[in-house]
Formats: C-alpha cells, structure tokens, sequence
C-alpha cells in the first residue's frame, strides 16, 4: 500500500515539480492550498486555482482551506509586534513553524497522510552520526532554505519529505517541468511577502496596525542630533540611504532607544558586534547541548556562515560568540546553528 503525503502547493513551479518527484518516488500525494490572507484583488483565489490546474493535470487531489485566522494570530500579529519593538521580524519562518508545519500537519492527520511535504530546498534524511532523522542543508546551496525551518517541531522532522532537496540547480527544477508540459515552467519566482505584495510593509503597518510616524530624534552614539526621523519602524539595523542627514563620514543605522524614541547612528565599525543573545531556542536533535560547543552560524537568511561558540544558559537562551565580528546583526532576526551541513537549532536574536 502506497505511504500517502500531503503536498503544499502554491501554483508555483517548485511545489508543482515536488509533485512529480514524488509521484516517481511511489507516493500517493495529495495537494493542499493554504488560503492564509486576503489580499487586494484576490490573489489568493488565483494561487489555489493555479494549484488545481496542476493537480488535475497530475491526475491528483487538491484542497483548499481557510487558514486565514491561524495565520493573522501567528504571523501578522507577531510581524507587528515585532516593529513596535524595534526588531525585524522574519513572517515566513513563523509561518513555516505555526502554518506549513503545523496546522497543515493536523490536516494531514485529518486526511490520514503519513507525511507532509512542501518545495523547500531543503532535506530531512537519517544520518548515523545522530542516530535519528535530521534536517540538512539543499545540495543546492545558493537556493538553500533551511535557515527558514530551524524553528519547525523537532517531533516532525521524520514526517517531512523535502524532494527538491536532492537538486543542484534551480534550472533542473524548471526542466522537469518543462517536461511534463507544466504550464507554470516558465512562472517567475515571489520575492514579496506574501501578504504585502506590493513589498511597502511600513504602508502595511499603517493601514493594518495604525502605526504613526512620530517624529523623533536621530542621534549618535555621543548624543549628538543630527536630524529628525520618521517614526522607527521605518528603519533597520545597518540602513544607510533615506536617514535625511548630512555627516562627513558615512553613517548606519546601529540601534534604537524606544523610550526616548530616538535613533541611533553610527560609522560602520559599529555596526559589527561578535556577542549576541539568543532566545526562544529550538533544537532539531534528541541531543541536549548543556555545555559550550563549536559550531557554524549565520544571523540572516543571506549571510555567510561564520565560526562561533554557543554558551547555554540556566534560563534556556544560548550566547553566542563569534570568532570574527558580525555585521548588522538584527534583533528579531534568527541566528540558525549548524554542524557542516546538519541544522542543530536556532533562536531569535
């Protein structure tokens, strides 16, 4: 008897072609949709019809439900709260911990699917060295998202198929779906989030969260004015360009001081730090890490991986200390631990 995966499909070529390679895997696969947020002009409606079209051509079942609920309590609310305290937040990696690997998990139960699946570039596979099922980085590694899923339940990681983990190039994905007369080969990839499509976030907060531009003072580190900014949320560690101001030397945005509703500057050496706090830690491994450990870390989805030591604490954060200093470290970003290519864990800066 066929082992049965629920699939999430976007209408987009990454979890059309997961489709495929699990097919030829021998699984029966079943699509899903997850309508997460209304959006002007309906776009949702056009993802889950796209994600039927593929799955009729596929000859598989597809299903739209409403998460919208689930996802505004998780996600927006979370993205919003992040900005009223100064930190960046990062919506799809509470969105893959609260959505696609959660309430879609309780769906898949539903369905009595003995997996869940999505088009991640990431894998999940038995390594000996760990004795369990661990979460690795893609062989693809310049399309590599698993710094987006160290926060998923660690319970789950052996009921996750990955299948565009194996895949070195992003051009093989869009040849397989050539292949298969995919209408959806040639669709471009989302760069937006997805519930601001328009990428204009700080218009977001406003309308959504009635955020106001209260004007504050932009100040060095010395205390020095140098200007007026225009309400906080409209700035993020490391910004240069749009501060309004005038220096001889470059200037960066290096912090915040919300009780004076005052923004920080700085030359760029002061944007680089090689201490940071980590806190609500999740581990993808049955190993407990009480003592300091040597790993590799990186502190956004863009950067490079860097040197570091991990400190536990008794009040369950980890300090982390860098070999080399870090640039722009971000607070509300994640910091997302690594042995070579396995994830160990991650936290919130």
């Amino acid at each position: 008897m066929k082992k049965r995966v629920l699939l999430g499909m976007s209408g987009g070529v990454d979890s059309s072609v997961a489709a495929i390679v699990l097919k030829k895997q021998g699984f029966e696969v079943i699509g899903i949709t997850m309508n997460l947020w209304e959006t002007e002009g309906g776009s949702n409606l056009y993802i889950a019809q796209d994600a039927k079209k593929i799955c009729d051509y596929l000859q598989i079942p597809h299903y739209t439900f409403d998460f919208i609920k689930e996802f505004e309590n998780h996600v927006i609310k979370d993205f919003c709260n992040c900005y009223a305290k100064c930190k960046t937040p990062n919506p799809c990696i509470e969105c893959n911990r609260y959505l696609k690997f959660g309430a879609m998990w309780q769906k898949a139960q539903e369905l009595k699917c003995d997996y869940i699946s999505t088009g991640h570039y990431a894998k999940t596979e038995f390594d000996t060295n760990y004795g369990q099922v661990v979460l690795k980085k893609s062989n693809s590694l310049h399309k590599d998202q698993s710094y987006v899923l160290w926060n998923i339940p660690k319970e789950l990681i052996e009921k996750i198929l990955l299948p565009l983990g194996e895949y070195k190039e992003k051009a093989e994905i869009r040849t397989i779906a050539a292949k298969y007369n995919l209408p959806v080969a040639t669709k471009p990839d989302s760069q937006d989030i997805c519930f601001i499509p328009n990428g204009n976030y700080k218009d977001f907060l406003e309308k959504y969260a009635n955020f106001k531009k209260l004007e504050g003072n932009i100040v060095t580190t010395e205390g020095e004015i140098l200007g007026k900014h225009k309400g906080l949320y409209n700035y993020t560690i490391g910004q240069r360009k749009g501060l309004g101001i005038s220096h001889k030397t470059p200037l960066f945005v290096i912090g915040f001081r919300p009780e004076k509703n005052e923004l920080i500057v700085g030359e760029e050496e002061k944007l680089y730090c090689r201490e940071i706090e980590a806190t609500e830690v999740n581990w993808l491994l049955d190993k407990t890490y009480t003592k300091p450990k040597q790993i590799m870390a990186k502190t956004r989805y863009t950067a490079k991986e860097a040197k570091a030591t991990i400190f536990p604490t008794e009040n369950g954060t980890i300090k982390v200390v860098f070999e080399e200093p870090q640039r722009a470290v971000t607070p509300g970003q994640s910091i997302v631990f690594y042995n070579e290519n396995v994830v160990l864990g991650g936290g919130k800066i």
